[in-house]
């Protein structure tokens, strides 16, 4: 890993149907101060940009070239068949690729998937884009398997989608060149990895001297008004009480001790009537 590089910004890549906006979020809140600029990509674009440093990393999809870039791997991607809403495989909750056979099955030059046999029948022609595939279904002419976020990003009111079973499926990652791992690098990766804001694993020195610092002004002991750090003193502002409210002497808060008197304990006890007691007669 290099040094604490002066770096302006850190410049992320996403393909299509990747959000990368919860990590943006976490990014700002924790590095105010170095911006985080997106950089959208073609998914065919994506390693060459890496490769040439045009972006210190990139949400990407599998495969990437591994000679030369690292990878960590996010999720895989359920994929999916766009078809018109009123197909007849609606009706059912998933498809496989049976169900397909009798259909044109598109295959844009864009494809993420990594078809070794293509489902189906195929076109005449293969669409230039995604985008375009989904057009050619809207029209009615085949249907499309894709990752499910791309369906989603291509939605149409006039189209709808089941899950495709037995197929490829697209894998998502985050991406860098190996031999660029900066510290802002791995600061993303962290949160990539959902590390806590306090934890030191893998940051920079001058992160990890900012958590310091947060962590020690967190820490300090309150101080009163006139500067000095708080009393120990209970919620009721006496000390020395006990939560019966006598004190530790044994006297009450009345200032009487705790001791019975065994005369009137006696009398009651046996339940006799109380004598009043008066001063005793003085004899002539």
């Amino acid at each position: 890993m290099t040094g604490s590089e002066n770096t302006s910004s850190f410049r992320l890549a996403y393909v299509p149907g990747v959000t990368p906006a919860k990590w943006v979020r976490v990014w700002n809140e924790r590095l105010p101060d170095v911006p985080l600029t997106l950089v959208p990509v073609a998914p065919a674009d994506a390693d060459e940009l890496l490769r040439s440093g045009g972006v210190d990393a990139g949400l990407v999809r599998l495969p990437v070239d591994r000679t030369v870039l690292s990878a960590i791997p996010l999720y895989t991607e359920t994929t999916v068949v766009v078809v018109p809403k009123d197909h007849l495989v609606t009706a059912a909750d998933e498809v496989g690729v049976a169900d397909l056979a009798d259909e044109i099955v598109l295959h844009p030059l864009d494809d993420t998937l990594g078809w070794e046999e293509l489902p189906g029948r195929p076109a005449r022609e293969r669409p230039a884009t995604t985008a375009d595939a989904v057009e050619l279904v809207a029209a009615g002419i085949g249907v499309l398997a894709v990752p499910q976020s791309l369906a989603r990003l291509h939605h149409r009111r006039d189209l709808t989608y089941r899950p495709l079973t037995d197929v490829p499926q697209s894998g998502v990652v985050l991406s860098w060149p190996e031999d660029a791992t900066t510290d802002l690098v791995e600061e993303f990766i962290g949160i990539i990895r959902g590390r806590t804001v306090n934890s030191t694993r893998g940051r920079g020195p001058a992160a990890a001297q900012t958590t310091e610092k947060r962590g020690a002004t967190k820490g300090s002991p309150r101080k009163g008004a006139q500067g000095k750090p708080a009393s120990a003193k209970p919620a009721s502002g006496k000390t020395g009480k006990s939560a019966s409210g006598k004190s530790a002497s044994g006297k009450s808060a009345s200032g009487r001790t705790g001791k019975p008197t065994p005369g009137r304990t006696a009398r009651r006890a046996g339940g006799g009537p109380q004598a009043k007691r008066g001063k005793p007669r003085r004899r002539s």
